[in-house]
């Protein structure tokens, strides 16, 4: 059994200044034709956001809000793990885990831990409460430092079971998860199907994802075919992160963990170009939502760590724990996002998952919980009332 000791976020005001400073220092590159942001980051909104969260952006008030939930930390496997778990107010609470992706945070999950802890106080049925486990990621946030090498969505899951079953003492639990908890949902849905209740996800894609090839374009619809060429398109034009992430994370992270105005325009870009925000970022995410994640990377240094998760998943390649059919065994439910960045046939689900449930949302894209934080609230609720027991 692992120890649990309490946890706070507890930033100097030192660190503070620090950060500002840096800010204030900050040496913009030249930049032309990019109104668009069809070369990446549009530095006049970068300059703006900047002076935003130099002058005007009120950490110790997101960093209270954080406080105000309860967290914890263990260590499995010498592997330091920060979570939140937040229990239930109803007659059975399912436990639940729930997985954040790259570039995310444990707090994109925020909005939704109230209505899924306690149901009755915001409208719902206290029938329909859980148990709710936020880790987050080794190598992200409050899970740091990683110093131990190979830690990617296969092992990540492993850890989960352990946390969840040996460390919090739930029998069995349900998952959900986007992005890269996504993956370790599924992964978690696929080898360890005896100890799930079920499974949620807001993005699908195989466990094999970097050598497996993705559905053909026999297996989507005619309602489906746009899928089927954005997903061609994100592979072709926005997957650079991804090919120096996975390759040489620890060249960018000496920049990004130097230079805030850096980690700031690697991020904010992705927060855009994956969201469905129609190109204004701040649609779906308020400055105060964008400067709280980029505090939580520069304060806990976490970028090139949690850069190396890709890194980690291309150099030790997945294998299967059984052939059996379908590979992911646990009941499964999906919220389809249409501005998700990956978008697959409900063809494939059905052949790759036990799949029990799939809905197809209005709006939305590849940060549910804070993009439609009550869709997925809905979903979640409705894919678990009928898998209670």
């Amino acid at each position: 059994m692992s120890n649990i000791t309490p946890f706070r976020v507890e930033v100097s005001d030192a660190e503070l200044d620090d950060l500002r400073a840096r800010l204030r220092r900050t040496r913009l590159a030249p930049e032309f034709a990019n109104d668009d942001w069809r070369y990446g980051t549009h530095g006049p909104y970068l300059k703006e956001f900047l002076h935003y969260w130099e002058h005007d952006y009120d950490w110790r008030k997101h960093e209270a809000a954080i406080n105000a939930q309860p967290q914890f930390m263990t260590r499995i496997d010498n592997i330091p793990i920060h979570f939140i778990h937040a229990k239930g107010k109803g007659p059975r609470p399912i436990p639940l885990i729930l997985s954040h992706g790259w570039p995310w945070t444990f707090w994109d999950w925020h909005k939704l831990i109230g209505p899924l802890t306690d149901p009755a106080a915001h409208g719902g049925d206290a029938a329909d409460a859980f148990d709710v486990v936020v880790p987050s990621l080794p190598g992200f946030a409050y899970s740091t430092p990683l110093t131990t090498t190979g830690i990617n969505f296969w092992r990540t899951a492993d850890l989960w079971v352990t946390l969840m079953r040996e460390v919090l003492g739930y029998d069995k639990f349900a998952a959900g998860g986007g992005d890269w908890g996504a993956l370790l949902t599924t992964q978690l849905g696929h080898r360890h199907a005896e100890h799930l209740i079920g499974i949620y996800l807001h993005l699908m894609a195989p466990l094999d994802i970097f050598n497996a090839p993705f559905p053909g374009a026999e297996l989507f619809t005619p309602e489906e075919a746009e899928w089927q060429q954005r997903n061609e398109k994100f592979f072709t034009r926005e997957s650079g992160y991804s090919a120096i992430q996975s390759t040489k994370p620890q060249t960018v992270a000496f920049a990004l963990n130097d230079s805030p105005a850096g980690l700031a325009a690697w991020i904010i870009e992705k927060r855009r170009t994956w969201s469905d925000c129609g190109g204004d970022v701040e649609r779906r995410f308020s400055k105060d939502d964008l400067a709280t994640t980029l505090t939580i990377y520069w304060m806990t240094q976490c970028y090139g760590s949690s850069a190396r998760y890709y890194y980690e998943c291309v150099n030790n390649p997945w294998r299967p724990s059984h052939d059996r059919k379908p590979v992911v065994e646990a009941p499964t439910g999906v919220g389809v996002f249409p501005r998700e960045v990956v978008m697959l046939p409900r063809r494939w689900a059905e052949q790759y998952y036990n799949l029990q449930h799939w809905t197809q949302m209005k709006s939305g894209g590849h940060f549910a919980p804070m993009e439609e934080p009550q869709a997925l609230i809905d979903d979640l609720r409705a894919f678990y009332r009928g898998l209670r027991r």
